[in-house]
């Protein structure tokens, strides 16, 4: 009997997964839950700066001892980072590969104008561009310190936070990203319901309505630092 070439073998359960469209789908479901769990922990973190510079410095230095004494210094808040960049770069490109899917199977012409894409399509597409350029800025203003205004100070967030929304297009930045955000979460969260199977006729109303919550209480508490330290409220 002739032995199996390589191109006979079957393809493996994670690359058939990853091939097919249910399952890009699926990956998407998924690693957006994982940065909405990273988005609500980090809007409760980011809200203790309401509570003055100690307690937030405070919040700042645990993030780095978190896990102690298991884990060496920073370890913890590291294996979150390659978590969250993990979920980041499947989201992404899962959704590229599946735009660039949909567009491939369309007719090469239409006899009819092409239909416009529908605006909660083109809020994610666009949404999720906003978002990648934001958290790109982000790290180089509040963990690099590259394009910070007023001198980066390591260990010191309460201040950097406070010198990045004493600028003008510090809080234009940010806020259109939080707006961006929460568009993205409103229709994320459903779909991703809908893609895991939690989603029913029954409960649609229900999931939609939690969707919308979610979205508002996201993105008030996010875009709440930046207008502290525009009226004063925090400085």
């Amino acid at each position: 009997m002739a032995l199996a070439t390589r191109t006979d073998r079957r393809p493996s359960m994670t690359r058939t997964l990853w091939d097919s469209s249910v399952g890009k789908k699926t990956i998407m479901a998924v690693s957006g839950l994982i940065m909405l769990g990273y988005l609500v922990a980090h809007m409760v973190g980011n809200l203790k700066i309401f509570f003055g510079p100690d307690e937030y410095n405070r919040y700042g230095h645990w993030l780095r001892t978190m896990g102690d004494p298991v884990l060496h210094y920073s370890w913890g808040l590291w294996l979150v980072r390659v978590v969250l960049v993990a979920a980041v770069v499947l989201h992404a490109v899962s959704a590229y590969q599946l735009s660039r899917r949909d567009i491939k199977a369309r007719p090469a012409k239409y006899v009819h104008k092409k239909p416009r894409a529908s605006y909660a399509t083109r809020t994610m597409r666009w949404g999720g561009v906003i978002l990648a350029l934001f958290i790109l800025w982000h790290l180089l203003d509040l963990t690099t310190g590259t394009v910070h205004s007023g001198g980066f100070q390591e260990g010191h967030p309460y201040q950097n936070v406070v010198d990045t929304f004493s600028t003008w297009y510090g809080n234009v930045i940010y806020i259109v990203a939080m707006l961006a955000m929460g568009l993205h979460v409103q229709h994320g969260f459903w779909s991703a319901a809908q893609t895991l199977g939690v989603g029913s006729a029954a409960r649609d109303r229900v999931l939609k309505t939690l969707a919308t919550l979610l979205a508002v209480v996201l993105t008030a508490g996010f875009v709440s630092v930046p207008v502290a330290v525009m009226t004063g409220l925090v400085s």
